[in-house]
């Protein structure tokens, strides 16, 4: 069960922020919350150059807005990339940023824990699977890059937890696996369109279904037309004269246990070199439909070739999608 903590942002100087390169084409990456409302945007270099910013998209969900500076002949270097699926608590980071208006302060510290959730209020919505780090991260940092020991960015600074709003070695940090899966989409379509499967579940109803059926898990209750559970076949309860007919589940293997599904199951892209995946339309409704819990919520049994349509682009994702169980979501 992962804590949930809710969010002691203290205010900085209006429009104050800090972010990094993220490619050769002068895109800049940083908080929302740092450009929210704003009605233009300057971004400053280490060496001293100014150069007025366009706001390419941004993310609330994930806390990310892309901006993009006139680069002219002299580019700025892009902050190396790292990943951070592999982290480990205990693991020396470097956060960068512009706390107080300081500018290019670096500050040490290590990963504290992972998969945190920051709750949503006024300061903005939640935010879930959040790095905590006991580098210091003040008012200003929010935006910058967290850095591992080899320079690679491994998390944005977003948030401190703290009763006054200086550093209280709480700090969280979006992973950036979360921000490779984010940006891309910002800088070709403006916004990021989270993946849905396009189910509907009913705790209720799914505690008469485990009655009636002896079977655990979670039933599908209905699919939304067109919908890429629709298009693989998924099918929900049929409520006939006989009585009720069970339609597709999902269940936790593996030593895991749930007796209810939070209605948010989301879809991810798996890459063509995942290998082979089984097709819900050569099997019967009330198949199984298994996954594994985990911290990084890996499959156990993928499913089919589901995609999702991309609102405006008039195509769809060809990838093939995974089915996940995100707890708190």
């Amino acid at each position: 069960m992962r804590d949930v903590w809710s969010r002691n942002v203290f205010s900085v100087p209006r429009g104050t922020g800090s972010g990094f390169i993220w490619d050769d084409a002068g895109h800049v990456v940083t908080n929302f919350h740092v450009i929210q409302g704003a009605s233009s945007a300057t971004v400053k270099l280490a060496d001293g150059r100014d150069y007025q910013a366009a706001l390419v998209g941004a993310s609330p969900a994930h806390d990310i807005a892309v901006l993009k500076i006139g680069v002219g002949f002299k580019r700025p270097p892009a902050v190396p990339v790292g990943t951070s699926a592999d982290l480990k608590v205990g693991q020396k980071v470097f956060a960068i940023g512009n706390p107080f208006g300081l500018d290019w302060t670096l500050t040490t510290g290590i990963v504290s824990a992972l998969d945190r959730t920051l709750s949503g209020d006024a300061s903005g919505p939640a935010i879930d699977h959040l790095i905590q780090t006991d580098a210091a991260i003040n008012p200003g940092n929010s935006g910058g890059p967290l850095l591992d020991s080899a320079g690679r960015l491994i998390g944005i600074n977003t948030a401190i937890y703290s009763p006054s709003g200086a550093s209280a070695g709480i700090g969280f940090a979006v992973p950036v696996d979360t921000v490779m899966r984010v940006v891309p989409q910002l800088i070709k379509t403006g916004k990021y369109i989270r993946p849905a499967l396009g189910i509907e579940v009913d705790e209720q109803l799914n505690a008469r279904l485990q009655a009636l059926t002896g079977s655990k898990g979670v039933f599908v209750l209905r699919v939304t037309p067109g919908s890429a559970a629709h298009r693989a076949g998924l099918v929900g309860v049929e409520v006939t004269a006989g009585g009720i007919v069970p339609g597709d589940r999902v269940t936790i293997s593996q030593g895991g246990s749930l007796s209810y599904l939070d209605p948010t199951l989301v879809v991810v892209p798996l890459p063509s070199t995942m290998g082979d995946f089984e097709d819900p339309q050569t099997e019967p409704p009330g198949t199984a439909l298994t996954i594994r819990p985990s911290q990084h919520y890996r499959v156990l049994r993928k499913v089919g070739a589901l995609h999702t349509d991309v609102p405006g682009s008039g195509k769809a994702t060809g990838h093939f999608l995974e089915l996940l169980y995100r707890k708190g979501h």
